[in-house]
């Protein structure tokens, strides 16, 4: 069951990324790239990209350190059934996680500072700004991309930990590097569509962490510390 949790990743990314277009891509239409050639606009978009998958990494590796800590407690399997639990509950229950889980007004006030920042950054024509903005665009808050961290958090392992969430930021790439070219084509009709495809795939991954929990056998301490240990008594 581990090794399917890179094709989950990349897949939640690939699913995500057309609710990336609807909250973010005006970001990305919105850098001055867009008056470029197509080489441009393209090194421009990707380095933006690349911000916003490097702060998922980050992260990524931050939760996946706490994750290798209940590894050692041993509950990673109690973890990896509670992020399936909680994502199943986002697709058919999402009015009631709306409602007990508000966003704290500290949280929003450093989101606003945020967002100031960035900005007076969209202002900037230069790559390291636009790398910067894309670093910054990883930290607002994102249900979907919240739920790809419970995941992170499930892996175990900050290396593991900091791989998924690459890789999901990876599948937020095609679509998010088509609006700069193509955005005539991410109509309101097809952003609609694509969206109800959003969630079946977490529901699929819900049930993945969910059996992927009950399925993780742990080392059998007991019988280790049962085995008779020779000892030499010196004369």
């Amino acid at each position: 069951m581990v090794n399917t949790l890179p094709y989950l990743a990349f897949s939640m990314g690939l699913m995500s990324s057309f609710h990336c277009v609807g909250m973010c891509g005006p970001i990305a239409l919105a850098l001055p790239v867009q008056q470029g050639n197509k080489f441009v606009r393209f090194t421009g978009l990707l380095t933006y990209n690349t911000g916003r998958a490097f702060t998922y990494a980050l992260l990524g590796m931050l939760l996946g350190t706490v994750g290798s800590s209940l590894v050692w407690l041993g509950y990673l399997r109690y973890l990896s059934v509670f992020s399936g639990f909680l994502m199943l509950a986002y697709v058919f229950m999402p009015a009631q996680l709306d409602r007990h889980f508000r966003t704290p007004a500290v949280w929003q006030k450093y989101i606003q500072r945020l967002k100031t920042q960035m900005a007076s950054m969209l202002r900037s024509k230069s790559a390291p700004a636009w790398l910067a903005l894309g670093i910054l665009n990883g930290l607002l808050p994102c249900g979907l991309v919240y739920l790809a961290l419970m995941s992170s958090l499930a892996t175990g392992g900050p290396v593991k930990g900091g791989i998924f969430m690459l890789l999901f930021g990876a599948g937020t790439f095609p679509a998010m590097m088509a609006v700069g070219f193509f955005k005539q084509w991410f109509t309101v009709s097809l952003r609609t569509k694509m969206r109800k495809l959003t969630p079946v795939l977490l529901a699929m991954a819900g049930i993945l962490l969910v059996v992927r929990g009950l399925l993780i056998h742990y080392p059998d301490s007991v019988q280790s510390s049962t085995q008779t240990i020779t000892v030499c008594h010196g004369k």
